[in-house]
């Protein structure tokens, strides 16, 4: 693959994630990059759009959240200051693409797409995520300092998470179609050489508390309990701020009556991961199809997720947009292709129960007809 620098999926798998960084010249041959400026300046005017400016005043980093109105930008300096969009693959067709690329790893730790346009000087500071990421240099030139071991303390009383201090192992300055892959944890700072745009693959990392706290918020909701607590013949107490022992047995007996399984835990791992960002909306058609055209339209035009919907699936269970779905024997394989390409190509025939699913997913604007959006 000339996006791994000529590795196999296999080998980069085994070499490099989550181990060390690898840098690779031209990983994408003439890339200019989903967006321009002036593009990414429009959606950062959006309220709907994820957006932030980071620079340095005076030596103080600031933090501005979005939209942007263009005299907002039209007052920024000539340096020393970056826009950042997030979600850019849930706006802009080619960058859902860019997305798709990194598709030899699995769709439930696939985040988003972020970019950063930044001035010359720009840039968020050293730091380190929690995350694996991809740095895709478009327009202009980075440098980019990265270290394994470092001083972990964090500049205090400012609103980004900045290492107070970092001297960079190994740098290297990166061209368009240039690439940079960092594991978790590995220190990194990039300062923009000239007015430049990077494009940003991050993957989701969810931590076991992250996790524990939606299963029993999940529980929540399923487990009902019967009963209160009664004390009927107690005695006066000794104590009377002392918790009495039959009410402790009494949460301990309520405790242990919450029960699952395997299944119940991978059930709501795919509903969580599924489930779209907060601020994420979704369009409906604005002229929807009957049942009946709809499924003449999808044998014609093939099928294709909205670039906002995630659907994901653990043997016979398929999720999609926080939702489980029940799906028939004969549909699984069906909607195992449509989970993992994204798309069903023309010429499908779909059961009755299987259209009517779908349709009602097209409805939601959850799935569009054509095979290729944009």
């Amino acid at each position: 693959m000339q996006l791994l620098g000529g590795l196999s999926a296999r080998q980069f798998l085994s070499q490099f994630w989550q181990r060390k960084p690898l840098l690779v010249r031209n990983a994408i041959s003439d890339f200019k990059g989903p967006v321009q400026a002036p593009e990414l300046f429009a959606l950062a005017s959006r309220s709907d759009v994820e957006s932030r400016i980071v620079r340095r005043d005076r030596g103080k980093w600031k933090v501005s959240e979005g939209p942007f109105s263009r005299a907002d930008l039209g007052r920024m300096p000539g340096s020393a200051w970056t826009i950042l969009v997030q979600g850019l693959n849930l706006e802009v067709p080619a960058a859902d693409r860019l997305l798709r690329l990194f598709g030899f790893l699995p769709h439930a730790r696939i985040d988003d797409v972020m970019v950063s346009y930044a001035s010359p000087g720009g840039g968020v500071g050293p730091h380190f995520d929690s995350y694996d990421v991809f740095l895709l240099q478009g327009e202009g030139q980075r440098r980019w300092g990265v270290a394994r071991r470092y001083d972990p303390a964090i500049e205090p009383d400012i609103p980004i998470r900045v290492l107070r201090r970092f001297k960079a192992e190994n740098e290297w300055v990166l061209g368009s179609g240039d690439m940079l892959y960092l594991p978790p944890g590995w220190a990194h700072h990039g300062v923009a050489l000239d007015p430049c745009l990077t494009y940003s693959i991050g993957f989701r990392a969810p931590s076991r508390g992250e996790i524990a706290r939606e299963f029993l918020g999940s529980l929540q909701e399923r487990v009902a309990f019967d009963g209160l607590y009664a004390d009927r013949g107690a005695k006066p107490p000794r104590h009377a701020a002392e918790i009495p022992a039959a009410m402790v047995e009494h949460a301990v007996s309520a405790a242990g009556q919450i029960r699952w399984s395997r299944r119940d835990v991978s059930r709501l791992l795919g509903a969580y991961l599924s489930e779209p960002k907060p601020h994420v909306a979704f369009s409906p058609p604005r002229k929807p199809l009957s049942p009946a055209r709809f499924a003449s339209q999808a044998r014609t035009r093939g099928l294709r997720l909205d670039a906002r919907s995630r659907m994901l699936f653990r043997g016979a269970d398929f999720f999609l947009n926080g939702e489980r779905v029940d799906a028939p024997a004969h549909a699984r394989g069906l909607l195992a292709r449509l989970a993992d390409e994204r798309s069903l190509s023309r010429g499908v025939r779909l059961a009755p129960s299987l259209a009517r699913r779908l349709h009602a997913w097209y409805l939601a604007g959850w799935l569009r007809l054509g095979e290729h959006d944009g």
